[in-house]
């Protein structure tokens, strides 16, 4: 067979390319609708997106209709800016971590931002260079931003870290889809208008308001008829609270009105409210508080749920027996003491807790764990921890008292006696399910489950818990 120049019909021919094939090594993929552009930039992050924009004019903007935007490092303020304002498109979620920020920097871009974000917004602000204690003294040489009214933003978070910025809320504007807002290390300047910005006259739809570890909230006034939960937490020299939320289901105040001499004032209107966690320091160093606490509880005909914790220090040589100062407390149906002993004998404490509320149906006793410094506690002779001695012999009806759980027990002398206390006041217990600390030995694990077993009494059910191999298994000890 004679073979000539390639043309024969059995010879393999190349594909010739044209202007219809492969675009004749024309930019094809710019030519494409940018809808199509940004479901092949939303596989990439976003500063790698935002590169593209070297590529070519076409693709200058293309990132820019991005609906999530995530930059752990903001970009320079005013092309920062421009950018969020050449397109209209609704951002669905906008995260900036903001090194080094000013007042004046975030005042160039975060209105642009405001008018594009329809989702959330989280502003992380930090300066490596500086730590929170010394920029928390700059802050008001630094100056305060104004946040703009997110109009269209349904969650907000601001991390601030005291990083030398304080923040003024804005005095008008109607946050009018925001859900939930999350304030963290944030210093607030001047009279603040939180309460303000946040009630439903300007917040309508507000459902979740956290305040953490910030500044210069000095008094909160909400008044909102859609806020669900709310948590104030670490709010240095905050000293009055005024809530009216009638579907409120969840309130926590912990650590707040404190380092200030005025008399903390809460005044809660929330008939819906199934939650509350409301923490003040008791003892020496919160004496001026103590009243105030225990007015609160005062305030409630009846509890279903009260955790309340017996915390005591290592060394109280010094303090006052405060326990009495509790003269009352909510008829409880299910009481939990997280019992923080440091050594310490805790059942005087216990028994007056216990003496205030006979008629609970369960009880959960929560040893906490020990630490290394805790196995050395020794009480001195007379510590305070041992009175009233009374609880050892006077007698408790807790006769409405069906299931108790004790969790983390290891046996110690003070947890044995006062849990031999306990079944002697508990005459109708039908169940109770222990839980073994988990470093405890063997031995002692026997000897408190045949301890148990000997308070039994028919119709009542006991289950034990070990820790095997840090899982949590039934436990019963082999013979």
């Amino acid at each position: 067979m004679e073979l000539s120049g390639g043309d024969s019909e059995g010879a393999p021919k190349r594909a010739k390319l044209s202007s219809g094939d492969a675009c004749g090594g024309e930019d094809c993929l710019s030519a494409l609708p940018d809808d199509v552009l940004v479901l092949i930039l939303l596989r990439l992050d976003t500063t790698v997106a935002a590169r593209t924009s070297v590529l070519s004019r076409r693709w200058r903007r293309v990132w820019a209709l991005l609906p999530k935007l995530c930059f752990p490092l903001a970009p320079e303020p005013h092309r920062f800016r421009d950018t969020l304002d050449t397109h209209e498109v609704p951002l669905r979620d906008l995260l900036v971590g903001a090194g080094g920020a000013t007042p004046e920097s975030l005042a160039i871009w975060l209105p642009a931002a405001a008018r594009r974000v329809s989702g959330d917004l989280t502003l992380l602000t930090f300066d490596p260079g500086k730590d929170a204690g010394e920029e928390e003294g700059e802050a008001a040489q630094r100056g305060a931003f104004e946040l703009p009214c997110f109009e269209k933003a349904t969650s907000i978070s601001l991390i601030l870290g005291f990083h030398g910025l304080a923040i003024a809320m804005p005095p008008t504007g109607v946050f009018a889809r925001l859900t939930g807002i999350y304030l963290s290390c944030v210093r607030f300047h001047g009279p603040c208008a939180l309460g303000d910005a946040m009630s439903s006259p300007r917040c309508p739809c507000l459902q979740r308001l956290t305040v953490d570890d910030s500044r210069g909230l000095g008094d909160l006034t909400i008044n909102s008829v859609s806020l669900l939960q709310m948590e104030l937490r670490n709010l240095r020299g905050l000293w009055q609270v005024t809530v009216v939320a009638p579907a409120l289901t969840e309130l926590t105040v912990i650590y707040c009105f404190r380092n200030d001499d005025t008399q903390p004032v809460a005044n809660i209107s929330a008939p819906q409210l199934v939650s509350l966690d409301f923490y003040l320091v008791y003892g020496q160093d919160g004496l001026s508080h103590n009243h105030s606490c225990l007015t609160l509880l005062q305030r409630f005909e009846a509890i279903e749920t009260l955790f309340l914790t017996l915390a005591y220090m290592r060394e109280i040589e010094n303090y006052q027996y405060l326990m009495e100062d509790m003269m009352v407390l909510p008829d409880i149906t299910f009481l939990c003491l997280d019992v923080i002993a440091n050594g310490h004998a805790f059942g005087a404490s216990s028994f007056h807790a216990l003496r205030l509320c006979t008629g609970i149906r369960r009880l959960t006793l929560l040893f906490a764990a020990p630490t290394g410094l805790e196995a050395q506690t020794v009480c001195p002779s007379g510590c305070i921890c041992h009175q009233p001695a009374e609880w050892e012999t006077e007698g408790l009806s807790l006769n409405h008292l069906e299931e108790v759980e004790i969790r983390h027990l290891r046996g110690s002398e003070h947890e044995v006696a006062f849990v031999k206390r306990l079944f002697s006041w508990a005459t109708v217990l039908k169940q109770i399910k222990v839980t073994f600390y988990y470093s405890i030995p063997e031995i002692k694990a026997k000897e408190l489950y045949q301890m148990f077993w000997s308070f039994s009494r028919p119709g009542m059910r006991m289950t034990f818990y070990i820790y095997r191999k840090f899982s949590k298994v039934v436990y019963v000890p082999e013979d």
